[in-house]
């Protein structure tokens, strides 16, 4: 997320993300650790169908299986071996190793998911699938990676008022901060 609040640019551009200048492997290392650790304490995956029709699976799934000097690896092999669920009001099947493809009712299908057992459940996006989410008050917790860039424009998965309460904040040597809420 921008410091001014967006997901990605009016077109859902991400070229922000990862800024421009000296590549900083310990702040990249920071990153990825903490994208694994977060993944490793689930074992589903939510997205739209937006972005599971994008190659998001396909992209995971190459670095996990064909690329194991990627730093990015450890992340991609339990992205690739989760279970995700994408969410489609049209399609009934999407490209991707262990992926779901979910035509019901939102609210009823996240709430049914959240009751079955296992570990915690983690959303991936793209923005409107998790605004969705927002809006029916689906997320027990929220982890807002705040990147130090204002684009002044874009999407933002919050369409109303939301009062968060931050129970942890950890600021990453790349400038970027980890703010994790709880809805109030």
């Amino acid at each position: 997320m921008t410091i001014d609040g967006f997901v990605g640019g009016p077109n859902g551009e991400n070229d922000w993300v990862f800024l421009p200048g000296t590549p900083n492997p310990e702040a990249l290392q920071q990153m990825i650790g903490f994208g694994a650790e977060l993944a490793a304490g689930c074992d589903t995956l939510l997205l739209g169908r937006k972005l599971a029709s994008s190659g998001f699976c396909t992209y995971w799934e190459n670095v996990a299986d064909n690329q194991p000097e990627n730093p990015w690896n450890p992340l991609a092999r339990l992205i690739a071996d989760h279970r995700k669920i994408a969410f489609s009001s049209a399609e009934t099947t999407l490209p991707g190793r262990n992926l779901e493809v979910e035509n019901g009712d939102l609210a009823t299908a996240v709430k049914a998911l959240k009751e079955q057992p296992g570990k915690d459940i983690l959303v991936y996006g793209g923005a409107g699938f998790v605004s969705s989410l927002v809006s029916l008050n689906l997320i027990d917790e929220y982890y807002l990676i705040v990147n130090p860039v204002a684009i002044s424009a874009g999407l933002s998965i919050f369409k109303e008022r939301k009062i968060l309460k931050l129970e942890s904040s950890i600021a990453f040597k790349s400038g970027k901060v980890l703010n994790k809420y709880l809805p109030v």
